[in-house]
């Protein structure tokens, strides 16, 4: 299952949504090694990513990143508009000294260092127009006591309060094979096209939470967003309607490229590229995303900077990608 479906209730002010990733998530996991601990988070925001990119109302993509001092330095998880995805790790210590059990604090929060910032970069954005990019800690204040968020759900959710400033429930679940994940979204006072009363519209979405709150981590892992709708909604689609939209397919897919690198080569600048090719006689670099290799031999890298022909410049070698 690669699916996502969207819901919306018709009794309460509320927009759903329920992912279901299988060998799109496997395609990113066999491209890498990295300890259970960091796969769990790493699936936890490949789900959140994949649920808010559902809502864009552009042709681009979001990007979560979480950073910190801790084991997890980087964290990077890009789904365009079409819910193509893909993501990757960046430690700080060797994949051995990570337990088996780390926590999220543990690994993206130390010395209460971590960000979660998440960016929204329109395909047709202006030369020189920043993305919208929202930064939160994955720390909650609630009075004077400061909490360290717990989970990607957590923090994905006090991201969208701070940020956004609307009410969103998330529940994400992930293991080796798949990723589940449900997001219920609270709307203005209008269900379907009816108006709702304030006190109505305030109990349809304590009612729905309630609703999601039962959903457990087997369920998110192992139905299709079809089946849980149907079983979780049950009771509130037959008195109040529940209406769903076509499911939309998730894929992974990544966007490097040969003319991506050589734009590298070029912010490098000659000087530094020559000094690689005089000490390693080409210049390698491997994809962080899809572990892809790219190699430039010094007729390739006088190419990036002798012709302004980019299709010249990025010629694909005779032995390799």
């Amino acid at each position: 299952m690669n699916e996502l479906l969207v819901f919306m209730c018709d009794g309460a002010p509320v927009r759903g949504e329920i992912v279901s990733i299988g060998t799109a998530w496997q395609a990113v996991l066999e491209r890498r090694n990295d300890p259970p601990a960091v796969r769990r988070i790493l699936g936890d925001f490949v789900g959140a990513a994949t649920l808010l990119s559902a809502s864009l109302k552009f042709d681009g993509t979001l990007i979560i990143q979480a950073q910190s001092k801790g084991p997890v330095q980087l964290l990077v998880v890009e789904c365009k508009s079409d819910l193509t995805m893909r993501a990757t790790v960046k430690l700080s210590v060797d994949a051995c000294e990570i337990s088996e059990n780390a926590s999220l604090g543990e690994l993206l929060d130390a010395s209460n260092s971590g960000r979660l910032v998440i960016t929204l970069d329109p395909a047709d954005r202006e030369p020189g127009q920043p993305p919208y990019q929202g930064i939160v800690a994955f720390q909650e204040q609630r009075g004077d006591v400061i909490q360290p968020v717990t989970s990607a759900a957590e923090a994905i959710a006090l991201y969208m309060q701070n940020s956004e400033q609307l009410d969103t429930r998330i529940w994400l679940s992930s293991n080796d094979s798949n990723v589940g994940g449900l997001l219920l979204q609270r709307l203005p006072n209008s269900g379907g096209h009816a108006h709702l009363d304030p006190q109505v519209a305030a109990e349809g979405w304590s009612r729905i939470q309630t609703l999601g709150e039962t959903i457990t981590d087997e369920e998110l892992l192992t139905l299709s967003p079809e089946t849980i709708l149907r079983r979780l909604f049950l009771e509130e689609s037959a008195k109040n309607g529940v209406r769903s939209f076509p499911a939309r397919p998730i894929r992974f897919a990544c966007r490097c490229s040969r003319t991506k690198v050589a734009d590298v080569l070029r912010m490098l600048g000659e000087e530094e590229v020559k000094s690689i090719l005089d000490e390693q006689g080409a210049v390698e670099t491997i994809c962080d995303f899809c572990a892809k290799t790219y190699r430039f031999d010094a007729i390739d890298c006088l190419q990036v900077f002798k012709t302004d022909l980019l299709s010249d410049a990025t010629r694909p070698p005779s032995g390799g990608h």
